[in-house]
């Protein structure tokens, strides 16, 4: 009995495996396909010319991807400032209510985020800030902040309090203990929050989409593509490079918090 509990619990997980990455399987297999209009399968024939069309003959591709990159990286350096002290003083401080400010900072990332794009866009509306980069950056703070917060939280938690009293007590001052007693201890956190952060903002596509205006991220190129497409096997091709970008840094944020029994991006 114990046998077979077994091997259906690993069909069931291979199962769910294939069901989660047998679509980004497609994506693949369609970026190499010589059919530039429609789906078929099996594809008719398998080239590598969408790759170089992608790269020399589509222009329209560069300036979106220079805005993800743009606004992901500036989303990730604000959410690394902010949640590192939103963690260090929740981490440190005692007070009435402080369970429900910490759920103040992680419900950002729980609501979806269609109520979080229409939130910001009224915010906007109603304060009279024109769209630009910076009401994109603003939208993905909110979640890539969160981000942070998880795991910086997690870590410090996890930090002997000992530590900094015994470092302050040798007369080092708040920055120096800082920089030699914290720092060290809250790095790979901080690395790991901040690589699954960028990963995030940089396919973030619901937000943006209320937040953007008239301007346009490479998710945003990809939706729009998708629904008046002039190539499909470009835009797979354009998936490929999402998939890439982002997978690396959320793969390493898993290995640097893996040790804990806080996993990075918790949450989302």
């Amino acid at each position: 009995m114990r046998s077979e509990a077994g091997w259906g619990l690993k069909l069931g997980a291979i199962a769910g495996l294939l069901f989660l990455h047998l679509p980004l399987a497609s994506v693949f297999l369609y970026a190499f396909t010589t059919e530039d209009r429609s789906f078929q399968f099996p594809p008719p024939g398998l080239t590598l010319k969408w790759f170089s069309t992608a790269w020399f003959d589509r222009p329209d591709i560069w300036p979106p991807l220079y805005l993800s990159l743009k606004v992901a990286v500036i989303a990730t350096i604000l959410a690394l400032i902010f949640g590192t002290l939103a963690a260090a003083a929740l981490a440190r401080a005692k007070f009435y209510g402080k369970d429900s400010v910490s759920l103040l900072f992680i419900l950002p990332i729980a609501l979806p985020g269609i109520i979080t794009g229409i939130a910001l866009r009224s915010a906007f509306d109603i304060g009279g800030i024109p769209f630009s980069t910076w009401t994109i950056v603003l939208g993905h703070a909110t979640f890539c902040i969160v981000v942070v917060y998880n795991n910086v939280l997690a870590r410090f938690r996890r930090t002997s309090q000992s530590m900094i009293e015994a470092s302050m007590d040798l007369g080092a001052d708040g920055f120096q203990t800082f920089r030699h007693v914290v720092l060290p201890q809250i790095a790979s956190a901080l690395l790991a929050g901040g690589m699954l952060a960028f990963a995030l903002s940089f396919d973030e596509v619901i937000v943006t989409t209320f937040t953007a205006g008239q301007q346009a991220t490479l998710p945003i190129w990809m939706l729009n593509e998708l629904i008046r497409p002039r190539q499909r096997p470009v835009t797979n091709v354009v998936a490929i490079i999402v998939i890439a970008v982002t997978f690396v840094p959320i793969l390493l944020a898993y290995y640097l918090t893996r040790e804990g029994e806080h996993t990075a991006g918790a949450g989302k």
